[in-house]
């Protein structure tokens, strides 16, 4: 029973550590086959809806965005991600952990954060597969709005 319990918790528990809640709105962006669908359905699980796709053009608190090394300019697709972002909104970056096929370099995302006004705040492993890394508006640059 215990183990059960731990399993359903883990599924579950991936929404809470990325800081997602119920009602809350959150995008998808760059799905392929290769994403992990069990991450998926525990965010829609705990948001209590489907994800949206990135033809919404809905205010979003959350954006995921599943990127591999071979997707293109990082630094375009995260102006693009950041658009529809809430004031407060994050984006969490979900790419695949090392010695996985599309692996993304940290210094790649620590490089293009900066250069799009984000700040790089956390680290998560999320799945067997994926690490998802946190970017978030900059508390002083909040200050200023």
């Amino acid at each position: 029973m215990v183990a059960a319990a731990a399993g359903d918790t883990g599924k579950l528990g991936v929404a809470e550590r990325l800081g997602i809640e119920k009602d809350m709105v959150v995008q998808e962006l760059g799905w392929d086959e290769d994403v992990d669908d069990e991450v998926r359905a525990a965010i829609e699980e705990v948001i209590g809806g489907d994800l949206l796709d990135e033809d919404s053009d809905e205010v979003v608190d959350v954006v995921l965005l599943w990127w591999r090394d071979q997707d293109g300019d990082l630094v375009d697709t995260l102006v693009d991600a950041r658009t529809p972002l809430a004031d407060n909104g994050v984006i969490w970056v979900l790419t695949p952990k090392t010695g996985r096929d599309g692996h993304v370099e940290p210094s790649d995302l620590a490089e293009a954060a900066p250069t799009v006004g984000l700040a790089q705040t956390s680290n998560l492993s999320v799945s067997e597969d994926w690490t998802a890394t946190r970017l978030a508006t900059p508390k002083a640059a909040k200050a200023k709005r």
